[in-house]
């Protein structure tokens, strides 16, 4: 990062520059309507003073033609930049499919971050250059806002609730994080860094460090711990649905509605059991609120995943 006075921070990702353009179309559109209209009314204003020898006879009573043409250009050049930005704000949640997924927890005042090899990182998140990185968000406490102005991205990370975001990062450098969302007493200090690497010297960090189990193999561990396994296992007597490759399935409820299952399902079911049962089951699972961690949470959504491939990322 260069000192100095910029108008606009670095572009960094593959959006940045389209994100940057789009703004300045909007700066000069609407600037040249508001300079158009202001410098009307001072011309207007002097020439047509009282006092003033400008001529009043013959004065048009209707203007039809210049009403029309002032009222339906600037609309038709206003709808073209609000598509222009529609498409891109579309483009923005619609994550590439080769897109590394990375999770995300908020708390006051840091944020935590999860790689699926299980590599965690506090406050700083480290991406290979040219891949595109998809984030899965949520907060453990209060409304947060992931925001990376070099990549121009933000997006608040709601409780109770999985928001994603994604980029493809096209420098290399170290580039600031912070939350955009007014968050408590030390909200400025919650403050980080992107760290976008050469893909060979991320895959090496990656395989640094202390070993750690991935993300879907510690799901599993807590899927046993917390007794999952006992009623959701193939082999299990009890009576309850299966989860191999749940995500994107289709599951019919008990009060008659139907949903594609995703993330957000599988965590209501896990903290909320009894907001949407699954047909033909009786609603006898115990909350796990309060005794589970959104880290947590996160990894035994990814074991689940793990189970089946025949619905991947049709879930978020």
């Amino acid at each position: 990062m260069n000192g100095g006075f910029h108008l606009l921070p670095p572009a960094a990702s593959a959006a940045a520059g389209r994100f940057d353009h789009l703004m300045l179309a909007v700066l000069l559109l609407i600037g040249i309507a508001g300079l158009s209209v202001m410098a009307l009314i001072v011309y207007f204003s002097i020439r047509y003073r009282k006092g003033s020898r400008a001529d009043r006879t013959h004065a048009p009573s209707q203007g039809r033609r210049i009403e029309e043409e002032w009222t339906f250009i600037p609309l038709l050049l206003f709808l073209a930049v609000f598509g222009w930005a529609a498409w891109e704000y579309t483009l923005l949640y619609r994550a590439r499919p080769d897109a590394m997924p990375v999770f995300v927890v908020a708390r006051q005042w840091m944020w935590k971050l999860e790689h699926v090899n299980g590599r965690r990182e506090i406050d700083e998140l480290h991406v290979p250059l040219g891949q595109p990185v998809r984030l899965v968000m949520t907060s453990q406490d209060v409304i947060h806002s992931f925001y990376v102005p070099a990549f121009r991205i933000k997006q608040d990370v709601v409780p109770g609730r999985y928001t994603t975001l994604w980029f493809t990062p096209t420098k290399t450098g170290e580039f600031h994080l912070f939350c955009a969302e007014y968050c408590g007493t030390d909200h400025a200090a919650m403050r980080g860094r992107i760290v976008v690497m050469h893909p060979d010297e991320f895959a090496a960090w990656m395989q640094s460090g202390q070993a750690q189990p991935g993300i879907a193999a510690r799901g599993f561990e807590l899927f046993r711990r917390h007794g999952c396994s006992g009623c959701h296992a193939a082999q299990s007597s009890v009576h309850a649905p299966d989860l191999n490759a749940l995500l994107g399935r289709t599951v019919h409820l008990q009060d008659g509605r139907s949903l594609v299952a995703d993330s957000a399902y599988i965590r209501d079911s896990i903290l909320l059991p009894k907001k949407d049962v699954v047909a033909g089951y009786e609603p006898v699972m115990p909350s796990f609120a309060g005794q589970i961690s959104e880290e947590d949470l996160f990894a035994i959504i990814e074991y689940i995943r793990s189970t089946g491939d025949r619905h991947a990322r049709a879930d978020q």
